[in-house]
């Protein structure tokens, strides 16, 4: 079988790349071809996304693949939530808002007035989180009405890159999953919702199913650029999804860890959980490849660390992400701990501040140094995971014998460490590029070459190499964690 190629599109926290995927029938490559800054821009008091900024780096990738051969798909992914809303002619009304941007502050309690948290947790199944499309929507509603009366669709970020592409309107159903939006158990739009709250059915677009050929690029860029017409895909839009694809699981029941900018924990299921405990937990369901579930909770992630970082910087520390690991390996374990989900750790700033303040607060030592302070970060958050299994389990009633570890999360050996001996469970660390194998993944699944999830799992599996991290001071970390506990 000769190797066929696609273009994975994946915009990140930070930079966005386009990666070149092959299949030769036996084994996956991928190779970056471009990569560029993803930054949001702030103007008057919105963050904005810099989305033709954006579409201009997807096309500059591409115009690279020319040199690489035959390109016979491409497939965009990116985080969930966000949107873009376009008028009748196709044209987009405004640049798409960052969910990152405080339009959002108080609209999930002038929402939840309207329609009651247990009914819109028991009909989307979503974990109720302020940036959610919905809450989004509200506050477009009630800020700029104007927007909504003059949009014909709404589509979520990588339907709108799709479109870009190839001039299809869709809502491809992972994406869809994570907006608040969505009758999870139907997987259909919940009109009714929609209805009670006042916003308008007729911009939602229909919902398709990862791993459909949807459209060509269109004739004017493959003129521009000077390409042939290559097939444009809908892949596991939603970019954890699209990750959660490329675990390379041998097992039916797995915990898994998404571990970049958010650490997404959870397990793969045939069907929505959406419970009395499910809820009181606040885990989140969202669609996967091939009717599966991920049933999950949204923890932060590797933000805490990223964001301590920049704030080095700025002090003129120039430290790299394996400096800052080495220092934090050579510092004395569990002395403090932080809720790493907690309010003051969102925003972007002075983390390492912030986190001497919770610390102090809280009657622990103060980290002082950096080591100690990227070591809090990293126990901290392996003692959210624990949680989140223990959360999880009790929901499924599922025992589980493994964690795989994924995203760039996998290249901390320190993490992967610490959650094992937190979790008690072996962690599988990799791969790190897991969104990126997902995204072509699925367009093979498409193109037919590929029969299914299972065999791209299989593949995928005998051509990685992994690292298995076992637990290890069982009795400190149960310790640590009655301590953790003790503080949330």
């Amino acid at each position: 079988m000769s190797e066929k190629q696609v273009l994975a599109v994946d915009y990140g926290a930070s930079s966005g790349r386009v990666m070149l995927g092959g299949f030769d029938g036996a084994s996956f490559t991928i190779s970056e071809l471009h990569r560029f800054p993803n930054d949001p821009v702030k103007l008057g008091d919105t963050m904005y996304w810099d989305v033709l900024r954006l579409f201009f780096e997807m096309k500059q990738g591409i115009v690279k693949s020319k040199a690489y051969g035959a390109i016979s798909g491409i497939g965009v992914d990116t985080w969930g939530v966000d949107f873009g809303l376009l008028d009748r002619e196709g044209r987009l009304l405004d640049n798409p808002v960052h969910y990152r941007d405080g339009r959002t502050a108080g609209m999930m309690e002038k929402t939840l007035k309207m329609v009651g948290r247990d009914p819109l947790y028991e009909l989307t199944g979503n974990q109720l989180m302020e940036i959610n499309t919905l809450f989004q929507l509200m506050a477009v509603k009630e800020r700029r009405p104007e927007l909504l009366e003059r949009a014909d669709a709404l589509l979520l970020m990588p339907d709108l890159f799709q479109y870009f592409l190839s001039g299809a309107k869709i809502s491809e159903k992972s994406i869809a999953s994570t907006t608040q939006m969505m009758d999870m158990r139907k997987g259909k739009w919940a009109f009714g919702l929609l209805k009670t709250l006042g916003l308008r059915a007729g911009i939602m677009r229909d919902i398709l199913p990862g791993a459909v050929r949807t459209g060509s690029l269109r004739p004017e860029i493959r003129k521009e650029l000077g390409v042939p017409a290559v097939e444009v895909i809908a892949v596991a839009g939603h970019d954890t999804q699209s990750a959660m694809a490329a675990i390379p699981a041998r097992e039916e029941d797995f915990l898994f860890i998404s571990c970049g900018t958010w650490g997404l924990f959870g397990t793969e299921l045939t069907e929505p959980v959406i419970s009395e405990m499910s809820k009181k937990f606040n885990i989140t369901n969202e669609a996967g490849l091939e009717g599966k579930y991920a049933f999950l909770k949204n923890i932060i992630g590797l933000w805490l660390i990223q964001e301590s970082r920049r704030q080095w910087i700025r002090e003129g520390k120039e430290y790299g992400f394996g400096e800052l690991e080495a220092k934090a390996a050579c510092t004395e374990p569990l002395k403090s701990l932080i809720n790493p989900d907690a309010p003051e750790f969102v925003p972007a700033g002075d983390i390492p501040e912030r986190i001497r303040q919770f610390c102090q607060k809280t009657g622990q030592p103060v980290p002082q140094s950096e080591g100690e302070t990227v070591c809090c970060i990293d126990q901290s958050l392996a003692l959210a995971y624990r949680k989140a299994m223990d959360e999880i389990r009790a929901c499924t009633g599922k025992q589980y014998a493994v964690i795989h570890l994924i995203g760039g999360g996998a290249q901390s050996g320190l993490l992967c460490q610490m959650t094992a001996n937190a979790c008690g469970l072996p962690v599988v660390a990799g791969p790190v590029e897991a969104t990126v194998y997902g995204n072509a993944m699925a367009q093979f699944m498409a193109l037919g070459e590929l029969n299914g999830l299972a065999q791209a799992r299989r593949v995928l599996a005998d051509t990685l190499h992994t690292v298995v991290y076992e637990p290890r001071d069982r009795e400190i970390w149960e310790e640590a964690y009655e301590r953790y506990r003790e503080i949330l």
